[in-house]
């Protein structure tokens, strides 16, 4: 089967590479003149499975709120009228409650664990490197309400059997030295120790090679140019916590697109019209369920039956809504 692949991010390249050794023709069509140039360019660099959640949650739209009002805010929505964000927004808002918080975290991780395996598996057999590191990943605790709220996250990474720590102070920087300096501006935090750091975009490219030579062809459609914003909130960040981690001064500031669902779980599978198919709406995780998402489409478009339960990760779950 000739397959054709919209967009040569680390979802559309990880796709391409699984439906290439599964036998299929396929041809990879980007904006760009290369792979990964846009949402995947400088990716947060992280796999976590564990933190596999949706940003519609309890206590979401405060959040929200707070952010908007922040001088280096994380959060900015232009003033214009568009229906079609205020359907998704009251969509969003529909899922900020505890039970389905419980259930689209379920859907998530689900496919996140079994996307850690796919990495694994890939990993070993293409000998794909990306500065990877596999020290976990430390969230920090700046104020006592974030640290309070963190028995709750807790309590659903026990539900599904993911590794955690909670530290305090001193066990915070006994993993990261880095943080003796700045001591006094947290109050401690929660380690996974299964997470895994490194360079998407390394991996996006180095994959991207690989496909290209197992007979996936790439396409340029429409060149564009990148887009380019204002750093302040991430300058804030860095600077805060880690004022010798770098010069803010010399960064390139970028950002991309991440498409993202209500529930904040991915579409998977079967669409309309036939012979189509959706994988997309991963929003932040794009690059932690990558390698699953690949597998299940190539078993999906190969008719072949998914590792996973797909239950809820389908456009099914609007269908049945309705």
């Amino acid at each position: 089967m000739h397959v054709m692949v919209l967009g040569g991010g680390v979802i559309g390249v990880s796709c391409a590479y699984q439906l290439a050794r599964a036998g299929h023709a396929v041809t990879v069509v980007d904006r760009c003149t290369a792979s990964a140039m846009e949402t995947s360019y400088a990716n947060a660099g992280e796999v976590s499975p564990g933190y596999s959640a949706p940003w519609a949650g309890p206590g979401g739209p405060m959040m929200a709120v707070w952010w908007l009002l922040m001088h280096h805010r994380p959060l900015v929505i232009r003033p214009n009228v568009d229906w079609a964000m205020l359907r998704w927004g009251l969509a969003m808002l529909r899922n900020c409650t505890a039970a389905r918080y419980e259930v689209n975290k379920g859907r998530m991780v689900r496919l996140a664990e079994y996307s850690r395996d796919c990495l694994r598996e890939l990993r070993d057999h293409t000998g794909i490197e990306y500065d990877q590191r596999t020290q976990g990943r430390l969230q920090l605790f700046r104020t006592r309400k974030q640290l309070d709220g963190s028995a709750a996250d807790m309590a659903i990474l026990r539900q599904y059997g993911v590794a955690h720590e909670l530290l305090d102070v001193e066990a915070c920087l006994r993993h990261e030295p880095a943080l003796a300096a700045v001591r006094d501006k947290f109050l401690g935090g929660l380690r996974l120790p299964g997470d895994v750091t490194g360079d998407c975009f390394k991996f996006s490219q180095a994959l991207a090679a690989l496909a290209a030579h197992a007979g996936v062809t790439f396409r340029h459609a429409v060149r564009i140019e990148r887009l380019l914003v204002e750093g302040g909130a991430v300058q804030h960040v860095v600077t805060g916590l880690f004022p010798r981690g770098g010069d803010v001064a010399r960064a390139e500031f970028w950002c991309g697109p991440r498409p993202m669902t209500p529930e904040g779980t991915p579409l998977l599978g079967h669409a309309r019209p036939k012979g189509l198919y959706l994988a997309t709406g991963h929003g932040t995780l794009g690059w932690t369920m990558a390698a699953g998402t690949a597998r299940v489409m190539a078993d999906v478009i190969g008719s072949s039956a998914p590792q996973i339960d797909l239950d809820g990760l389908t456009i099914e779950r609007y269908r049945r809504a309705a």
